[in-house]
């Protein structure tokens, strides 16, 4: 990307990693801004999280140390630099997928804030963390942009503004992007598939994030929607596979199961989507597929990342430029919601 007069001025980059799709997101944003001093590191906490984090006691979440191995390793096969923990400089960026959690070493620098996908629906711990200040990770990732420690946050559509905005999140601090992964759907396909003309069912790894679900009920709903037509269940990446693969074989003997495919081109092949509360359903709209989702369809349609050809990489860089470039910038921390325990501290490019 040029830069003009600023081709000369070289800033340190920390991308902050997670699940394979925060990963390959900050990747692709990375492309984009390769005349800084780029480096990548895994998701990481401190404090009580972190010796949760050491003892494997929070495997299920992105800064479980599976997460973490994953992430590094990905990054040492693309052949980039790693940081873990993000201790080896003083960024003059941060570039994140999650506000869940920020730790101490990143706060008040500059940060952009990146939606990677959908958000759980507000439960009864969104509230708690809401009104009572607790921390945000409660409530997973249906408190996700709330933290007002970001400088600016790149979202996924004008709908998925307007939750952050009612949540309460600074429209001013908000730029509608699109997201990497999710902005150019049709491209899935031209990619092949063994199955055509199927309902795809689409698990969810709920139960390994401690969230109550009946896969028994989920299943017989996705047969009675299938109505006798062929269907194919893709199983999370994140779940027991051998506990879910035989549940499938019990209560829906004749469906197909996959665990290991890229569920894009599954999905562009499909007749039928049928999700609980998962990213995917938006490739399913976007490719105008019928879908289900316990979420509301018509919110869903509003929500839908931008589809601007696989732009949205290129987009968030322009963000992160623009960030760098400003002077005597306010940087702003909250340790639960904007309204709640909020500092500032100004900071100079």
């Amino acid at each position: 990307m040029p830069r003009g007069d600023n081709m000369a001025v070289r800033k340190k980059i920390l991308f902050v990693c997670g699940s394979m799709n925060q990963t390959t997101t900050m990747h692709k944003i990375s492309r984009y801004l390769a005349d800084h001093d780029l480096w990548f590191t895994p998701c990481y906490t401190d404090g009580f999280l972190r010796v949760l984090e050491r003892n494997r006691m929070i495997e299920w979440t992105v800064a479980g140390l599976g997460f973490q191995e994953r992430a590094v390793e990905y990054c040492r096969k693309n052949e980039l630099q790693v940081d873990v923990g993000g201790s080896l400089h003083d960024y003059d960026l941060v570039v994140t997928c999650s506000d869940l959690v920020v730790p101490k070493n990143i706060r008040y620098k500059r940060i952009v804030l990146v939606q990677e996908g959908m958000t759980d629906p507000e439960n009864f711990a969104f509230y708690l963390v809401k009104y009572l200040g607790l921390p945000r990770y409660i409530a997973s990732t249906s408190t996700f942009g709330m933290s007002d420690a970001y400088v600016r946050f790149c979202v996924a559509s004008s709908g998925y503004r307007d939750v952050f905005v009612r949540k309460g999140a600074r429209y001013d601090k908000m730029t509608v992007t699109g997201i990497p992964n999710f902005d150019n759907c049709k491209q899935f396909l031209d990619e092949p598939f063994e199955h055509d003309n199927y309902v795809l069912v689409a698990t969810s790894d709920s139960r390994e994030t401690f969230k109550i679900e009946n896969r028994k009920k989920f299943i017989e709903n996705a047969l009675r929607i299938a109505d006798g037509r062929k269907t194919i269940f893709k199983l999370h990446p994140n779940e027991n596979i051998d506990r879910a693969t035989k549940e499938i074989e019990r209560w829906a003997p004749n469906a197909l199961v996959y665990h290991s495919c890229d569920i894009n081109r599954m999905i562009a092949h499909c007749d039928t989507l049928i999700t609980r509360f998962s990213t995917v359903v938006y490739v399913g709209i976007a490719l105008n597929k019928e879908v289900y989702s316990e979420f509301d369809i018509e919110m869903l349609r509003r929500c839908c990342p931008e589809q601007n050809g696989g732009r949205s990489a290129e987009r968030i860089a322009e963000v992160c430029e623009e960030v760098l470039d400003r002077k005597n910038l306010v940087i702003p921390v909250s340790m639960s919601f904007p309204s709640r325990a909020t500092s500032h501290k100004t900071v100079q490019a």
